[in-house]
């Protein structure tokens, strides 16, 4: 992974992250920038032939699909994040291909209020952009992800698989699909 821009030491130097108490209440009085990755396998000419997706269990204790996803942190490069978040989930030797110059397929707004948006996040109002990243390692899942399925595009776009990603990330990931010409 790439390291992120450091501050010369001093006073001003933020952490660069937020403690429980200051996230808490950052979420509730400004945006928070996101990335949100949609892990995919390419074959040789560069066509998605399978898309990775993670199982996890939400706060209710319902078993979920899910993207990568994450916030950035401050002064930390957005390639850095999708790095970061993708090591994360799906382990050190993931081997994900991000450009040298990311670019989102799309800017996705969740809203702690239900109906604003497609998108939901009842912790917060969240900005992310998101991108599909082509992954050539082994990835496993990590952290509080207890399985990684690869799906054809087809099959992670139908609807049994979509009614089981919660916040609008089934659109999220059709919309995914569709930017890489594989959805009409």
């Amino acid at each position: 992974m790439t390291a992120s821009a450091e501050f010369p030491p001093g006073p001003e130097r933020p952490a660069g992250w937020l403690s429980a108490e200051q996230i808490a209440t950052a979420r509730t009085q400004l945006p928070i920038l996101y990335v949100d990755a949609v892990p995919v396998r390419v074959d040789e000419s560069g066509d998605v032939v399978a898309v990775g997706l993670l199982l996890r269990v939400t706060r209710e204790g319902v078993m979920s699909r899910a993207l990568v996803s994450g916030r950035v942190m401050y002064h930390e490069r957005i390639r850095d994040a999708l790095l970061r978040h993708i090591e994360k989930d799906l382990g050190p030797v993931a081997l994900p291909q991000v450009p040298a110059s990311p670019q989102p397929f799309t800017v996705a707004e969740y809203f702690p209020t239900p109906g604003v948006t497609p998108y939901h996040d009842p912790r917060q109002h969240a900005v992310s952009l998101a991108y599909v990243v082509p992954v050539t390692g082994d990835c496993r899942p990590q952290q509080d992800a207890l399985d990684l399925a690869w799906l054809t595009p087809e099959e992670a776009c139908a609807e049994a698989v979509q009614v089981e990603m919660n916040g609008g990330q089934g659109l999220l990931l059709r919309q995914a699909m569709a930017w890489a010409g594989r959805l009409p």
